[in-house]
């Protein structure tokens, strides 16, 4: 583990928001443990363990029913972590996986057979190398006949550019945390009302509403990141996902709690509609209409 690591939270509080029946956190990883599945050695960080039985037992005590689970940057291209995860999980859980451009037909069916439903591409530069968009095209075209779908990682000053790329991609699209918005700058800068034009523009995207605690400048209880979340919950309430983004990798300055974490659903999402589709009707659309 990296000397500044910041661990998971060790005990989080007992959500006091109830979550509807058959709520899916949408968006959490798992790391190793590395004497099981080591890391990745391109890895830009390397974190503390934090297994498959660990999230699961979190998912009970939030109240979730079910997990999506997105393959960490740790572990590189090698997902066999998230395929022992969700081989583990009894169809309780899906998973978000990362691939390269040497990945198969064959590939892509072994893993779409345990729960594997996307492919996730990252942009964010401090995290991966740079890849060219030829690359990710030819991933996008193998993963489409399988009707996965493509997660992608971005920064807010990085959309303009890769919008003409987005818009080649024949999936759907789901992007994380709303593209990491300067919350310092409003909902009305031209950056976000950018991102919000995109989501009107093009019907297959769609966004996770997903880790004030990344976004806030404030820290908790993060008020402000939720005219965010609400603008996209609202204008959008059929595109939309939630998830805890436990263990929470590279905080700099607090590990969240994940039970208030929970208490903040009902801020961006006001209503018990809202609220349904957010935790339940949209992720099981996505991850387990098959």
């Amino acid at each position: 583990m990296d000397a500044n690591w910041i661990p998971f939270h060790p005990n989080p509080k007992k959500p006091a928001f109830v979550l509807p029946p058959g709520a899916v956190d949408a968006h959490c990883h798992v790391f190793g443990p590395a004497a099981e599945f080591p890391y990745a050695p391109e890895r830009k960080y390397t974190p503390c363990d934090a297994g498959k039985d660990k999230l699961f037992a979190l998912r009970d005590y939030l109240g979730f029913t079910r997990n999506v689970i997105v393959q960490a940057t740790c572990h590189g291209k090698d997902n066999r972590a998230v395929v022992d995860a969700l081989k583990a999980a009894n169809g309780l859980a899906r998973g978000v996986a990362t691939v390269g451009p040497g990945i198969t037909e064959a590939d892509i069916a072994e893993m779409d057979a345990v729960g594997m439903r996307g492919v996730r591409f990252n942009f964010v530069k401090r995290l991966v190398d740079s890849t060219p968009k030829e690359v990710f095209i030819g991933i996008a075209e193998k993963i489409a006949k399988f009707d996965w779908h493509i997660v992608v990682y971005f920064e807010a000053q990085d959309l303009e550019e890769l919008i003409p790329f987005l818009k080649e991609l024949p999936t759907t699209i789901v992007v994380d945390h709303m593209g990491r918005p300067d919350v310092t700058k409003g909902i009305y800068h031209p950056d976000f009302r950018r991102f919000i034009s995109l989501m009107d523009e093009m019907p297959n995207l769609w966004s996770k509403v997903t880790c004030p605690e990344r976004l806030s400048l404030s820290g908790p209880p993060y008020d402000d990141v939720i005219p965010f979340c609400q603008a996209i919950v609202e204008r959008f309430p059929d595109r939309v996902l939630w998830g805890t983004d436990w263990p929470h990798p590279n905080m700099t300055t607090h590990a969240p709690d994940d039970g208030a974490l929970v208490d903040y659903i009902p801020k961006i999402a006001r209503t018990q509609e809202q609220q349904r589709k957010l935790l339940v009707d949209n992720p099981m659309r996505l991850y387990w209409a098959r």
